[in-house]
């Protein structure tokens, strides 16, 4: 079974019942999330062995998150205990016209305190045959920064397929300061989902990406999307499309490029139950396909079809299994109840 190892922060997310905004509620849901745990979890509902490595802290909510990934099959025998707290974020959901909201509590939080020299990145990679990581972690703090480059280092080393969802968070660090960055790390990476923020600057030295038409079209995105796999020789890189038709409903496609084809999903439309951990869903889903030699047209439809069904579940993650995903692959039109 081939074994998939993937690093970040998982946190606790609440969130006021029926659309409330949280200055009206008195209650809030909780489930766990975040993009590198909501990850594992979805190969590993796929029937793939998945290991999520992170910081938590030794308290009831540190176990609590860990019983949560191992309920789903996750491996988590390579992870850190210490510091104090794990980290909140509190989602106030959109509706009609109303966008979402999320507001982070997770400065202090364990994972945030990790340290370099508590990552055995032997141990973790052993018999592993993919890494996949986010742009979220190495936005945190330098020294998360520096725990993700050696991670990729060490998994290009040791000839382990390596992924990154760049995933940019402006509430978490600036575009110039994501764009250095990350332009730094995607030398180390196979699998690129997104294009923003990779710095990909013209002769007069701004970034290329800042003159798309607002709204871009598909083509202009397929020529940024070639640029950058010329520029930085990126085996495979991939993004979504939506089209909103309003905050619960929208159009969704994707593309794939290998350097040479471009491969365009089906549009599928959805109405939004939780759209977080949608862009999660589609990562695990590439994933998936291709370490298990889809051709390309097929993993790119496969992809699609796990990022639009995860937004008719609730909370971070697409708890479908793969005979879901693959009965909606193979006839998009089947609304009927499987008995």
């Amino acid at each position: 079974m081939k074994k998939i190892v993937t690093l970040g922060e998982i946190m606790l997310r609440l969130s006021p019942p029926r659309f409330q905004k949280i200055e009206q509620t008195h209650l809030f849901e909780a489930v766990y999330g975040g993009s590198e745990a909501n990850v594992a979890i979805s190969l590993s509902n796929l029937g793939l062995k998945s290991s999520f490595v992170s910081k938590l802290p030794k308290n009831p909510l540190g176990v609590s998150a860990e019983q949560y990934l191992k309920k789903y099959g996750v491996l988590t025998n390579h992870m850190i205990y210490g510091g104090e707290r794990l980290g909140i974020y509190f989602l106030e959901k959109g509706f009609s016209i109303r966008t979402s909201k999320v507001i982070y509590d997770r400065n202090g939080s364990s994972f945030s305190t990790a340290k370099l020299e508590e990552f055995e990145f032997d141990e973790i990679f052993k018999d592993a045959d993919w890494f996949h990581v986010s742009g979220i972690t190495p936005a945190l703090n330098e020294e998360l920064f520096r725990i993700t480059k050696k991670a990729l280092q060490v998994a290009k080393e040791k000839g382990i397929t390596t992924s990154c969802d760049l995933n940019y968070r402006s509430a978490l660090w600036s575009l110039d300061e994501a764009r250095k960055k990350m332009t730094e790390l995607i030398e180390y990476v196979d699998i690129c989902i997104g294009i923003e923020p990779l710095q990909l600057l013209g002769e007069d030295g701004t970034d290329i990406k800042d003159r798309l038409p607002k709204p871009a079209s598909v083509q202009d995105y397929k020529e940024i999307m070639g640029l950058i796999q010329e520029q930085f020789h990126i085996k495979y890189l991939a993004m979504t499309f939506r089209e909103s038709i309003s905050v619960n409903r929208n159009r969704l496609k994707a593309l794939l490029f290998d350097g040479d084809t471009f491969y365009q999903s089906s549009e599928v439309e959805v109405e939004i139950v939780d759209r977080v951990g949608t862009g999660d869903a589609f990562a695990a889903g590439l994933i998936y396909a291709l370490i298990n030699n889809y051709d390309l047209q097929n993993a790119i439809e496969f992809a699609t079809v796990c990022f639009a069904l995860k937004h008719t579940i609730e909370g971070d993650v697409n708890l479908l299994e793969l005979g879901d995903i693959e009965a909606f692959v193979k006839d998009k039109t089947t609304l009927s109840i499987r008995r």
